[in-house]
């Protein structure tokens, strides 16, 4: 039986080092196409050259100025969001959480809405705190309505509560049509025109999530457990799921006001991981992190393939491949529970 235990847990280690290492290569792939791909296609070595020999050409602009901050702010957006997802699906025990699907990331697009409308305010360190109180607020309205009792009334709750978010920002759009123009392609969800700069303001918000994060995960294992059993492990199962949700508040807020509501990733991405992995938060967190970016910045390539002499904005492409993931997720927990 020693041997037999000793055994699985070998070959359950090398699974989840495969698929890390499998995540750091898919990772890698799709920074590449996310900056050698677009409108102009460029080949690997006009990017090695931008990279490490700039001189000025036209392929190293378009590479430093352009694709090089979108891929970096893809990187950073989708760590966000996937990690996000991952904490929410752990902290409500609900596999249908996702900060987009409940209204949170439109809570915090509403605060920022309304922080440049009424309060003029333009610099992302600064609008990170209206995201992130209009992300907690969305939370708070989404628990106080659904409840934690049932997943399908836990989502109906959300796309209530981003109905309401949604129809507030079209209304600020209709008031104040010239201030609020430049937001129409950030209310959709994408990575054109970012700079690092403002990626650099958001950034201690950013670092400040993952901490929390990485320290929620063994408490995170106690808490799916059963509150009884956490507290028996030494684990705080209200501490843990307060500052899980504050984790999530930033993370939410910070990938909002950095390039507007993105839905499904958080969804997505835990139920992928979780299903080549198991369980445990120590691999579920930091996988789901992983390959977060390679959803959203897989989408953002799609979608400039796809656009033809434009482009279809990430936060689009995400609604579509999301919504089909979405019904495979629906469809799955009404298998189980038959």
């Amino acid at each position: 039986m020693v041997l037999l235990g000793e055994r699985v847990t070998s070959r359950r280690w090398g699974v989840r080092a495969t698929v890390l290492v499998a995540a750091l290569v898919a990772l890698v792939a799709v920074v590449v196409l996310s900056i050698a791909f677009g409108s102009n296609r460029l080949p690997v070595g006009s990017v090695w050259h931008a990279l490490f020999s700039y001189s000025g050409t036209f392929e190293d602009v378009v590479i430093r100025d352009d694709r090089m901050p979108r891929t970096l702010l893809g990187l950073a957006v989708g760590v966000g969001l996937g990690l996000a997802g991952a904490l929410l699906q752990a902290i409500t025990r609900n596999p249908v959480a996702d900060p987009g699907l409940l209204g949170i990331n439109h809570g915090a697009a509403v605060a920022i809405v309304l922080g440049g409308a009424v309060f003029s305010v333009t610099s992302p360190e600064r609008l990170v705190w209206f995201a992130f109180f209009g992300a907690l607020a969305g939370t708070v309205l989404v628990t106080v309505i659904g409840g934690s009792v049932s997943p399908l009334r836990l989502v109906l709750a959300g796309v209530a509560v981003q109905a309401v978010f949604v129809g507030i920002n079209q209304g600020m759009q209709m008031i104040n049509t010239h201030s609020l123009d430049q937001m129409r392609y950030w209310l959709v969800g994408s990575l054109v025109n970012r700079n690092l700069g403002s990626l650099a303001g958001l950034l201690p918000f950013f670092l400040a999530a993952l901490v929390i994060a990485g320290v929620l995960a063994r408490p995170l294992n106690a808490v799916a457990l059963g509150d009884d059993s956490a507290r028996g492990l030494g684990a705080n199962p209200v501490l843990t799921r307060a500052v899980g949700m504050i984790a999530v508040g930033l993370l939410s807020a910070t990938a909002t006001a950095a390039c507007g509501p993105i839905a499904f990733v958080g969804l997505m991405i835990p139920h992928v991981v979780r299903a080549l992995v198991g369980q445990d938060e120590r691999w579920v967190l930091p996988l789901s992190a992983l390959l977060g970016p390679v959803l959203l910045l897989g989408c953002d390539v799609l979608g400039r393939l796809l656009g033809g002499n434009g482009e279809i904005q990430v936060g689009l492409m995400t609604d579509v491949v999301g919504g089909v993931a979405f019904v495979i997720v629906a469809r799955r927990l009404k298998a189980v529970r038959r």
